[in-house]
């Protein structure tokens, strides 16, 4: 029976890319986007294998809701990758955007808290995966970076949450990219890592034997 992998931030750029790399290598993909002209275009380009949920990674109910559907559809869930991420248009503590701030948090934090939280029930039914999308600026200090900030959160939480997964079979992995050349940045990137990259390692974590908890996979661009 195939397993199925929860994406959110599935729509374009490190999610969509994780969602044909899984796709490919044998297991259902349900994805998870607000965009959803492009998660339906998605899904309709990879087949049965996928299930478009368009909804809001930030709301606990949506994400609740989501892996619902996600287990009903194709019988359960091994896997959930919180994706879903951005950054802020003005750095800094003096001079950045409180209400950009909040936007980010509620995103690069409390999205991942909700996938974790809605996610959870399911995993324990098949021992399965909990992957974050880390980040290169969450393992060194960048001076004024709140972006930055976040993922030393997303860092810290993945590693105390395999600790609680161990509990019950289950694995927890943060995959952590330095640059990537996706929509998250205005301009093309031609010489740092492409979406595929993280896919690849993502696909690393959760076919490794399940005796080996991958719990961490840093990537940087070889330039």
């Amino acid at each position: 029976m195939s397993k199925t992998l929860f994406i959110t931030g599935a729509s374009s750029g490190i999610g969509e890319a994780t969602a044909r790399a899984a796709a490919s290598a044998g297991w259902n993909v349900a994805l998870m986007a607000r965009s959803a002209d492009k998660l339906e275009a998605l899904a309709s380009d990879i087949g049965d294998r996928a299930l478009a949920i368009p909804g809001d990674a930030t709301k606990l109910e949506a994400q609740e809701a989501a892996m619902t559907l996600t287990a009903e559809r194709f019988g359960g869930i091994d896997a959930a990758y919180a994706n879903a991420g951005t950054g802020v248009s003005t750095p800094g503590t003096e001079t950045g955007d409180p209400q950009e701030w909040q936007g980010m948090i509620d995103i690069n934090i409390m999205a991942i808290l909700w996938t974790a939280r809605a996610a959870i029930p399911h995993l324990k039914k098949t021992k399965g995966h909990l992957i974050f999308t880390g980040s290169a600026a969450g393992r060194m200090h960048i001076k004024g970076s709140i972006y930055g900030a976040t993922k030393w959160f997303v860092h810290g939480y993945a590693g105390n949450l395999a600790e609680e997964m161990r509990e019950w079979g289950g694995r927890c992995t943060v995959i952590a990219p330095g640059m990537v050349d996706t929509p998250f940045f205005d301009e093309p990137r031609p010489d740092k890592l492409k979406p595929r990259d993280v896919a690849d390692a993502v696909l690393h974590a959760i076919t490794a034997n399940p005796r080996n908890c991958v719990r961490e996979i840093f990537l940087m661009p070889n330039d």
